[in-house]
């Protein structure tokens, strides 16, 4: 009898009909899996086999708009969720309403799942455990339409304590991996047992199973300033396990994280999911096209767009496609480039607000912001090659390499921002959401007077939902904002000729510290933000813990 191995995820629910969905699971043996619904809708599909693991992304159709419909997973005509004396509600695909009202958006990013040890979880209680626990205790709680997950969704190279333990064993019993860094995974079978760890949290699952996701990479996904600079990269080619990492990387993002982001639509017209599925066994083809994705990321497109209603999500990637010669470096390569400013453009009128999902921030505190922009210039060879030698290890320890790091593409995103909001036709509001910096803080630019755009312009950022940040950090983060630190990053502009960026802009939110989830409201053309922070014990302490409002404010309404 086949079992449920992990799952499952709601991902994919349609904005434009209200009537279909995708749910994606993995099963412990080939099989055929089966979506069954309430009144009717249903949806099936037989697993495809990655590396000895099974797999299925049920498209689910015939629901009704505007309803919240339960569900359950057959396996070879076997119920297998709900699971037997679940202590949850049972999982449900909720339909927006055609023409839908409103959207509500949670986001955050850098989710650590490992397992509280001795009773006490270090980092303090999860955010989306929180939210899960809070849920399923009272179903009448307003839950997201959409939940957004900005990157760090695991942590390749910083593994728990358990999974270092069964890592050493895996590789004593069979030899893989012997090269790889003891307390890092190695391989496609390493990497499901970071998916295990974190997806099999009980509350997770559940809430992963009935909220849907949208999701992209950041550089834990798979390894720590993941694509910093050319020289970074020749570094880790040079090492024997680097190879084997990044391919399975790729190959397990695809799988447990990728392929949920897309549309029946594009679903059908993937060729690698269509050879994937009829292929007896599809290992050697995804490891065929992640091979390519590393070697020439300009063939490979993972960012995405998704619209609900009057609402368009861009989900950019930050990591994969970056353009690393030093005097011609990129966050995007060209093509990516212009995919996204044309995604930002296209049926301006239809659309009442506009969300980047960027995984780093566009906006960093200026004097983070100046820093990484003068590392830039030096790193290029602007006051010399000693000075390059000596920002090139700057970088590298001090994690230089957000949209300031790459001048250029600041500056083209910054113009792209305002050009979609101006006009008549703009949308109510531009905003990027952003995690990475482990912690939380609202940014609005400060344009110049010809430029300004009709939308409010912002920049959320929200994280961790389950990390923590150093107290040094912390101090720094804030003394990054001061007038001190702007006198401060204009005298690295100056040393390092880079000049004023496009626009300036000021903090008007935070920063704020902790475990967090931001959500974002979205009614025709008002917009509404809120930020909650866990406070209380962790779950192994009692469950006591609880998402409280640290801030609750419209972002329409003027600053």
């Amino acid at each position: 009898m086949a079992g449920l191995r992990l799952g499952p995820l709601l991902r994919y629910v349609d904005w434009d009909t209200g009537t279909g969905a995708t749910v994606w699971v993995e099963a412990d043996r080939p099989c055929a899996v089966e979506v069954r619904c309430e009144g009717g809708a249903h949806g099936s599909a037989r697993t495809f086999r990655i590396a000895d693991h099974d797999y299925a992304l049920v498209q689910v159709t015939g629901l009704t708009p505007g309803t919240a419909t339960a569900y359950e997973v057959l396996l070879d005509g076997e119920r297998v969720w709900p699971l037997p004396d679940s202590p949850f509600p049972p999982s449900t695909i909720r339909t927006p309403e055609v023409p839908a009202a409103a959207v509500t958006v949670a986001f955050g990013s850098c989710r650590w799942a490992a397992p509280p040890v001795g009773g006490h979880d270090r980092v303090g209680p999860d955010a989306l455990d929180t939210l899960a626990a809070a849920l399923a205790a009272d179903p009448g709680l307003p839950r997201p339409d959409v939940l957004l997950l900005l990157g760090d969704q695991v942590y390749a190279d910083e593994t728990s304590d358990p999974t270092r333990r069964w890592i050493a064993d895996r590789r004593a019993a069979s030899g893989a991996g012997r090269t790889a860094p003891t307390d890092q995974v190695a391989d496609f079978e390493e990497y499901t047992r970071l998916y295990d760890e974190s997806w099999l949290d009980p509350e997770l699952r559940w809430l992963l199973s009935t909220v849907p996701s949208c999701m992209i990479f950041d550089d834990h996904d798979l390894v720590d300033d993941w694509n910093t600079s050319a020289s970074w990269l020749a570094d880790m080619r040079a090492k024997p396990w680097w190879q084997e990492r990044v391919t399975s990387g790729l190959m397990s993002y695809w799988v447990y994280q990728h392929l949920g982001n897309l549309s029946p639509a594009e679903l059908d017209a993937d060729e690698l999911y269509g050879r994937v599925r009829a292929a007896g066994d599809g290992t050697e083809a995804l490891r065929e096209f992640a091979l390519r994705a590393d070697a020439h990321p300009a063939t490979v497109r993972w960012s995405y767009r998704r619209d609900f209603g009057r609402t368009r999500l861009l989900m950019v990637d930050t990591r994969a496609g970056r353009v690393l010669e030093e005097h011609d470096r990129a966050m995007l390569h060209p093509q990516e480039a212009a995919w996204l400013r044309d995604q930002a453009l296209a049926d301006r009128g239809s659309l009442d607000h506009l969300l980047v999902g960027s995984s780093l921030p566009w906006l960093l505190p200026p004097l983070i912001h100046d820093a990484e922009e003068w590392n830039a210039a030096l790193c290029r060879g602007e006051r010399g090659a000693r000075w390059a030698r000596f920002a090139e290890r700057v970088r590298r320890a001090a994690d230089l390499e957000h949209w300031a790091a790459f001048p250029a593409s600041f500056e083209r995103l910054t113009r792209m921002i305002a050009e979609a909001g101006a006009g008549e036709d703009a949308p109510a509001s531009v905003c990027v959401l952003s995690g990475d910096v482990h912690h939380a803080y609202v940014a609005e630019p400060v344009w110049p007077a010809a430029g300004q755009p009709v939308a409010r312009v912002l920049q959320l950022t929200c994280s961790p939902l389950h990390n923590s940040v150093p107290a040094a950090l912390r101090v720094g983060f804030r003394f990054g904002w001061s007038r001190f630190a702007k006198r401060l990053g204009r005298a690295l502009a100056r040393h390092g000729r880079t000049g004023a960026p496009f626009v300036d802009w000021k903090r008007t939110g935070g920063p704020w510290f902790g475990n967090q989830l931001m959500t974002l409201t979205l009614r025709g053309r008002t917009a509404a933000l809120r930020l909650q922070r866990v406070k209380g014990r962790e779950k192994t302490h009692g469950g006591t813990a609880r998402l409280t409002t640290v801030l609750e404010r419209s972002l329409t309404d003027g600053p």
